[in-house]
């Protein structure tokens, strides 16, 4: 691929992708050397695709307390590298900065006050083109050539060269924004690998129609997920159940998990302890309880006060217990088939909805294959990574921003 002629065009630095993290690494270095010709090269006709979508639109910044654990695929000390050269303090006041400000929501969400996404991506194509940014779109790099001179990028019959160039592309989730898994491509030409991909953050399918009824029933559940030859991994939050399967945070956290453990061709369960914070035995104790202090109330309306309604006369005939029975009538194998079921709900996964509908990519390029310190490429020298194209993923609560913003301005102050 030529890097000279009428049709090429130089900067000092590229940036391919301008979603979060390729906004901010082009806004940090800009910040960084004023003088420098920095270009940001984006193959979607609207940009922000994905910052508008998150968060129901609101889009969740990042959250009050982000730490190694929140995060899953490379190194966590990598990760911490990371994370500390670019903390939640100082995401909240680069953020205050370029005119917007946070609030804190559930869980330590951070928000912007305005409550609208808009805010956010308007902010920093504003503070980018402040700094002199040139931001270059629908502009879709196809070939990436590196050379003794730098770096060559082909868009359509164009040319861009720079000595230096950060991949900021994303993953595959959310195709409709423009991720469509390019930059693995790329990454792959200049010498990189790929740990396989799998979708994340992801609502889950499951076999048969018991779930079909509930469909809109949010409530606090305790999931497990056991893959053979691991020990079961567990998470608390919010289930939603849905014409499809289930869904709601705690469900988008484990999902990453069933999805991987799926990849390598394990095979997994996934159940929920319907009483989240009790054992087999509590759960037992409880029941034993509401026998001992209402002997003549329902089953039902007992089981009622514990979990939704239409959840327990669900679980109910699904068991082939009668509602109707006191509890003083209830059966020490009946309580303990109750006990179970209420302790550890099959919840049979046949699948995901897939990257359509999945926050965020769990694989990519290795984080051994980059220098924590800087993010450069060991492979290919003057070539950075930012952001989701790291195989990085974070739990529910804006901890997969936190990661665009912190990895975008290790790259731009390495740049």
């Amino acid at each position: 691929m030529p890097s000279t002629g009428s049709n090429t065009t130089h900067a000092h630095a590229i940036i391919v992708g301008a979603g979060a993290a390729g906004l901010t690494t082009a806004i940090f270095a800009a910040r960084r050397r004023s003088e420098a010709a920095v270009v940001l090269l984006d193959g979607a006709r609207k940009l922000g695709a994905k910052i508008l979508a998150s968060g129901g639109g609101r889009c969740n910044v990042t959250n009050v307390r982000v730490t190694p654990a929140d995060f899953c695929g490379g190194s966590p000390n990598t990760v911490r590298r990371v994370l500390d050269a670019f903390p939640v303090d100082q995401t909240v006041a680069f953020f205050r900065e370029i005119g917007v400000t946070l609030h804190e929501e559930e869980d330590g969400k951070l928000f912007p006050d305005s409550n609208d996404a808009h805010t956010v991506l308007d902010a920093l194509l504003a503070e980018a083109r402040a700094r002199g940014v040139r931001i270059v779109h629908p502009a879709r790099v196809t070939d990436i050539v590196r050379d003794e001179a730098g770096f060559c990028l082909r868009v359509g019959e164009a040319l861009w060269t720079a000595p230096r160039v950060v991949l900021a592309t994303g993953g595959l989730s959310l195709p409709q924004t423009g991720s469509d898994g390019s930059g693995y491509t790329l990454a792959r030409s200049l010498g990189h690998s790929l740990v396989p991909t799998t979708p994340a953050l992801d609502p889950l399918v499951l076999e048969g129609d018991f779930h079909v009824p509930l469909a809109g029933i949010a409530h606090d559940v305790e999931l497990a997920v056991a893959a053979e030859g691991s020990k079961p991994l567990r998470h608390a939050g919010a289930l939603l159940w849905t014409h499809f399967g289930v869904s709601g945070p705690v469900v988008l956290d484990v999902s990453r998990h069933w999805h991987r453990a799926s990849l390598e061709n394990r095979r997994t369960t996934l159940t929920a302890n319907l009483l989240p914070g009790h054992d087999f035995a509590s759960v037992e104790r409880a029941l034993l309880a509401r026998t001992e202090s209402q002997p003549r109330t329902f089953l039902h309306n007992a089981l009622a006060s514990l979990i939704p309604a239409r959840l327990a006369d669900a679980i109910l005939a699904h068991i082939h217990l009668d509602g109707q029975i006191p509890m003083a009538h209830l059966t020490k194998p009946d309580r303990r088939r109750l006990t179970r079921a209420l302790h550890d709900w099959p919840l049979p996964v046949i699948g995901g909805r897939g990257y359509d509908h999945a926050e965020v990519t769990a694989g990519g390029v290795p984080l051994d294959e980059v220098d924590p310190a800087t993010l450069a490429s060991r492979p290919c020298p003057g070539l950075y990574l930012a952001g989701e194209i790291l195989d990085v993923d974070g739990r529910i609560g804006g901890f997969n921003f936190q990661w665009a913003w912190s990895s975008a301005h290790v790259a731009a102050q390495a740049l």
